[in-house]
């Protein structure tokens, strides 16, 4: 098969800037320690004019002689923060004010779920934009390419978030840092992706997947990209549920009239569409001998599938075993969040590298974590050791200074001098299934809301995430002992549509159906104390005995399902 037009100046420039860029973190391999004192000086100097660095004594920590007394007087003055620390300094950029994290303002910000009804605002500065995310990602390219030179000779396609999602009161946009970076790269670049830039725009989720599934389908994509393999599943799944409206649009070069997309998108999304019936006619053809079609029967080519293997994940891509071309290459996606992005993953596992020379990040091992800040141990990366848990605390060029990321991440290795990690589980009474970071907070707000508007008593209530069926199972006791089994469900429903309301990562995986609707199970009566007599029975302490209102844990789920009411 021929090669796209213009492929080449995609392999050029990639394997040039790729390179160039691979020799900074080798460079840092050499050296962690010292890598890791430079990086925290640079962000001391950048940020030591600001309030927040005169408020903690930056140019003080800078003036130290040694590396030792720098890492001492920075434990010293600047205390773990969590984003509530944070909120009232972001707040005040947000309406306009200059220099209060850092210098000057920021470009933009990023949405993440919080512990409150509130999203996280997180500031994403020029400097930390271009010195980490875009170097990263180009890095995360030229690797793509190392693995598989031939990627980059026909399509592409990503599902990203969108570019602008909101404003903040003065003006500056919030939205997706991968929309933003995939809006940036260079047109030679943009234009291997199937799908057009205003897709990306589209409001109504389900009508922004079936743009991207329609214009996939239609090219011989090389490398698909998406963070979450739950996406995949759904991706699938479309394919299957709306073939005919899929091959239709393709066979006429149309865009569904049955979708709700905004006109101005329509126009410039159905311009670049002309009709394919060859490529209709091969997809009928498909239909016809696999019934069921999967990614490697109409993308036979696909090079890379980029999207994280670690953590949770692996649930999903056990929903889609055999489903790709088995020379494919499962590039692991690599530890990206919306605070920070620490690094890449640099070979064919799923360990990410840390980049040193671009965060500064401190470790508190896990048999500290029940202790107060004040008591515990915080490391550096180069005291890290391999086969190790630790909870992460960043520092970036973007106003985050000791920021508890509330992961728990695995030492595995280490690439020359720099640590490798791999997410283990969100901590801190945090679930997520597919991304969605429900808080135990914001699931005993949501039955407290549900109890007030049904004027229900629930004498006891827990939630389990169930990551095979990619649904959490609520389970109550009430007091009114004789309710009507729909009354429950409809308790859940209230519950369900709170949590939406509290967390916009909960609202997103359900509106997309990441999540399923929960499941409702009523408790026998005492149920927490028989769960009780059950644990101290296999051995917990009786004095010390504690239960997390939200879990991930079969073993505990297990033993509720023995105390649902018959």
């Amino acid at each position: 098969m021929a090669k796209m037009k213009g492929s080449w100046k995609v392999r050029l420039a990639l394997g040039t800037v790729g390179k160039i860029l691979m020799m900074g973190v080798n460079k840092a391999a050499k050296n962690c320690a010292l890598t890791e004192e430079q990086t925290l000086r640079g962000i001391l100097r950048y940020a030591k004019d600001s309030e927040w660095g005169k408020l903690h004594k930056f140019s003080y920590i800078l003036a130290a002689k040694t590396p030792e007394e720098l890492f001492k007087r920075w434990q010293e003055n600047v205390p773990p923060a969590e984003y509530e620390d944070l909120a009232p300094f972001i707040e005040r950029h947000k309406n306009g004010e200059s220099n209060v994290l850092f210098p000057g303002k920021p470009m933009m910000y990023a949405t993440t779920s919080g512990t409150t009804k509130n999203p996280k605002w997180i500031p994403i500065t020029n400097r930390y934009y271009k010195n980490v995310y875009s170097k990263i990602s180009k890095i995360w390219l030229y690797s793509a390419y190392k693995y598989r030179p031939s990627v980059f000779d026909d399509a592409g396609t990503s599902i990203v978030g969108k570019v602008i999602e909101d404003y903040a009161p003065d003006g500056t946009i919030c939205g997706s840092v991968s929309g933003i970076v995939r809006r940036d790269l260079p047109q030679f670049i943009k234009a291997i992706y199937a799908e057009h830039d205003d897709v990306y725009a589209i409001n109504d989720h389900r009508a922004r997947y079936y743009c991207i599934v329609r214009m996939g389908l239609e090219r011989d994509i090389r490398i698909l990209v998406t963070p979450n393999p739950s996406t995949i599943v759904e991706l699938q799944q479309s394919v299957n549920d709306m073939f005919e409206d899929y091959v239709t649009d393709i066979e006429k070069g149309t865009l569904s009239s049955n979708l709700n997309i905004e006109e101005e998108f329509r126009q410039t999304i159905s311009s670049g569409l002309k009709p394919n019936p060859q490529r209709a006619a091969e997809l009928r053809a498909l239909k016809e001998k696999y019934g069921i079609l999967q990614p490697k029967h109409y993308w036979p080519n696909l090079q890379v599938l980029s999207t994280w293997k670690c953590g949770n994940t692996y649930v999903y891509m056990d929903k889609l075993k055999d489903a790709f071309p088995e020379e494919m290459f499962h590039q692991e996606f690599g530890f990206f969040a919306t605070e920070c992005c620490p690094g890449k993953v640099l070979d064919e596992g799923k360990a990410t590298t840390i980049f040193a020379h671009m965060n500064y990040l401190e470790f508190v091992p896990e048999e500290e974590l029940h202790l107060p800040h004040s008591q515990q141990t915080f490391l550096r990366m180069s005291q890290l050791q391999k086969g190790k848990r630790y909870a992460m605390f960043v520092t970036t060029y973007a106003g985050l200074y000791r920021y508890n990321m509330n992961d728990l991440v695995e030492v595995t290795g280490f690439y020359g001098t720099l640590p490798n990690i791999e997410m283990v589980q969100k901590i801190n009474g945090i679930i997520s299934m597919t991304g969605e970071k429900l808080h135990e907070r914001q699931f005993l707000e949501a039955v407290q809301h549900a109890q007030k508007e049904m004027n229900l008593t629930v004498n006891f209530f827990v939630g389990f995430a169930d990551l095979q069926d990619s649904v959490y199972h609520f389970y109550y006791e009430f007091t009114e002992s004789d309710l009507p089994r729909q009354q429950v469900k409809d308790f859940t429903t209230l519950v369900d549509n709170k949590l939406k309301e509290l967390n916009i990562e909960y609202h997103a995986k359900r509106e997309s159906h990441r999540i399923k609707h929960p499941h409702t199970h009523l408790l026998q009566e005492n149920s927490f104390q028989k769960f009780k007599e059950m644990s101290v029975a296999q051995g917990a302490r009786d004095a010390q005995f504690k239960l997390n209102r939200l879990m991930q844990d079969e073993k505990r789920h297990g033993m509720f399902k023995e105390l649902i009411k018959k």
